[in-house]
């Protein structure tokens, strides 16, 4: 007699070959139509499922987390970041939480550097010139950006990313600096030819480009707070291809808008999906670019995202300890 297959419930639509693949080894619910779950609909999936799997728009707090049944056994987060599940509450409650590390870290770096280049270059706005029909022909002195080559740039978190972006950030001869909660390695720290800053205020102070690539937890929400934000030079552009909730975003707009730094590309919310106003009134004024989180979107990120949730709940549901779990001791 063969094994009953887990109920996995998937949270939103995801790449067709990943769905076809949780057809054929589980009892897969999944979210043809991609419509966001609310609250109540997560709360009947908890209830139901032997395995969920929610995206970073899904917020599993601790008070779904409570209503689960004693069948759910995994959470398996299609996502890098785990700050949309409240890990602490599932491992109390014997709940598994797994994440998709590693697979994003090219794609993001890629993202860093494409927003470094679009703010320092104003490749957005030239772009907007052509399509809206005003280009009137080439000046010496029109649209004139900043090059980066000489710049120093401070990562703030060097982690996987932040490392891909020190790597890529070299390549176009930028001086790498980094703030990290522990110091890499030291033959890490010589491969990068890399700078630590045990002080994130001095490192900020000092900067002509910084780059947040930390992961968003307690201790790091507003890490870029008024304060800090405030070390920066007025010449300095921040990127922030991480989370929204890391930096200040009120003391962020109040600043562009006063001309106390040079611009900012954001790719990352605070709030998501809304965008703070004052946000898009610089974005459309030219002193901000923004995208729609659009750090890992690739075909091949979002597939091999996909066939890491799939080894973890295969792993999982085989008595293994699956490759990516998350504990509260890691965030």
């Amino acid at each position: 007699m063969s094994k009953k297959k887990p109920l996995v419930v998937v949270t939103r639509k995801l790449p067709a070959v990943v769905e076809t693949r949780m057809r054929e080894l589980f009892d897969a619910q999944l979210n043809i139509d991609d419509t966001p779950m609310s609250q109540a609909a997560l709360v009947e999936a908890v209830k139901t499922a032997d395995v969920l799997v929610p995206t970073v728009t899904d917020k599993i707090d601790a008070g779904i987390i409570a209503q689960a049944g004693d069948q759910l056994r995994l959470i398996a987060n299609f996502g890098n970041g785990v700050d949309n599940i409240d890990v602490a509450s599932a491992v109390q409650r014997g709940i598994t939480v797994t994440n998709t590390p590693g697979v994003l870290t090219n794609d993001t770096a890629d993202m860093t550097i494409a927003l470094i280049l679009a703010v320092a270059r104003r490749i957005s706005e030239g772009a907007r010139v052509i399509t809206d029909d005003e280009w009137s022909g080439w000046s010496p002195t029109w649209m004139l950006g900043r090059r980066i080559t000489g710049k120093r740039l401070g990562i703030v978190g060097m982690g996987r990313i932040g490392q891909a972006v020190a790597r890529r950030a070299a390549a176009f001869g930028l001086s790498i600096h980094y703030h990290n909660r522990r110091r890499v390695e030291a033959r890490t720290e010589e491969a990068l030819n890399a700078t630590y800053w045990d002080s994130l205020d001095q490192m900020l102070a000092r900067m002509d480009i910084v780059s947040i690539n930390c992961p968003h937890t307690p201790a790091t929400y507003h890490l870029l707070s008024a304060r800090r934000l405030k070390l920066m030079k007025p010449d300095a552009i921040l990127v922030n291809t991480a989370r929204g909730e890391i930096v200040d975003e009120t003391a962020l707009s109040r600043m562009l808008e006063a001309g106390e730094l040079a611009g900012a590309g954001l790719d990352v919310f605070e709030h998501e999906p809304a965008v703070n106003p004052r946000l898009l009134k610089l974005a459309r004024s030219h002193k901000v670019v923004v995208l729609p989180h659009m750090g890992s979107a690739t075909h091949e990120g979002r597939a091999d995202m996909g066939e890491k949730v799939i080894v973890n709940i295969k792993t999982f549901m085989d008595g293994h300890k699956p490759p990516d779990r998350v504990l509260p001791s890691m965030l």
